[in-house]
């Protein structure tokens, strides 16, 4: 594994973390804010302060608008779905539901972007997949808010997909980010005016919890994601991404008190092993490799080629 891939499988278990930290720290915030509003400020906030990262680093903002715009529309209704499907569906289902998202990655790389999974990445969804049953419960009771959560699931798939094919022709990362943001914001605002919700904030810990919510789990962990996806695989990404609701467990036991339940560590366990058997080498995965050790003899062979004929014309010292 190269340096750029390890560290980029790192950064996306700091967004599974980060995002599995957030529970914690949005369940009481919501009694004072309506989340919709919430969504709205956060990825606006964190769209003025990429903004002026952008800017000071004289990177483009309104480049390949559609591509950007369109992420947006995707995260946005992840988010406004799964939303308004918690607060008609129990959280064991909708963890579940979301989690299905690490199912519909592989069918929509195949039926959209006609890409076929190997044997390896199909028995590894099967295990995380099993895992998440495990750990969140599975499915009790199927309703609406069921339907509007599986939605968020289907759109979470084909927003790392799209992030992976834009990234991966060249896209910015910082542009792309910044234009997913501002529209998630925007959209969310506007459909708070359409339907007249409370722009209000009845505390000012809440105004605390928007800021941290703009500059980690939206700014930090999102930017790092679409990054990552630039060295990562799109099914490896989503069975990383897969551990948010295990560490949003692990954040239950240990900061929140919440009693330790032994089957859920056991589906920990099988997402964990679902994220190992992806990354075995297969056949396809050996062909896509960059490193190649005659690769890098080559190149070195050939840089250390130029540096003697630069010598020679008197261009170094």
């Amino acid at each position: 594994m190269t340096y750029r891939k390890w560290l980029s499988e790192l950064g996306l278990f700091y967004s599974a973390a980060v995002w599995g930290s957030t529970f914690f720290v949005v369940k009481d915030t919501l009694e004072n804010i309506n989340p919709i509003i919430l969504v709205g400020y956060r990825f606006i906030l964190a769209a003025i302060l990429l903004a002026g990262f952008c800017l000071i680093t004289k990177k483009p903002l309104f480049k390949n608008v559609k591509h950007g715009f369109l992420l947006g529309f995707f995260l946005w209704l992840l988010y406004i779905s799964q939303t308004v499907g918690l607060g008609i569906t129990t959280a064991s289902n909708s963890g579940f539901i979301t989690g299905l998202f690490v199912v519909f990655v592989p069918v929509f790389s195949l039926t959209v972007f006609k890409r076929m999974p190997s044997i390896t990445e199909f028995i590894a969804t099967v295990i995380s997949l099993s895992g998440l049953w495990v750990l969140t419960g599975g499915l009790r009771d199927i309703n609406t808010g069921d339907l509007l959560t599986l939605i968020a699931a289907m759109t979470y798939a084909i927003h790392i997909l799209f992030a992976d094919k834009y990234i991966k022709d060249g896209d910015d990362a910082c542009m792309l980010s910044f234009l997913q943001f501002t529209f998630v914001g925007a959209a969310s605002l506007i459909t708070g005016a359409i339907f007249d919700l409370p722009f209000s904030v009845f505390e000012t810990n809440t105004i605390w919890v928007i800021l941290f919510l703009a500059l980690i789990p939206t700014l930090s962990a999102f930017v790092i994601q679409v990054v990552a996806q630039k060295f990562i695989e799109p099914l490896r990404v989503s069975l990383i991404l897969a551990f948010e609701p295990v560490f949003a467990a692990l954040f239950a036991w240990t900061l929140g008190s919440e009693q330790f339940i032994f089957h859920r560590a056991i589906g920990g366990f099988f997402i964990f092993l679902g994220m190992i058997i992806s990354g075995i080498p297969t056949a396809r995965t050996r062909e896509r490799m960059p490193c190649r050790c005659e690769d890098l003899v080559e190149d070195y062979g050939e840089a250390l080629k130029k540096s003697l004929i630069e010598v020679r014309a008197g261009q170094r010292v």
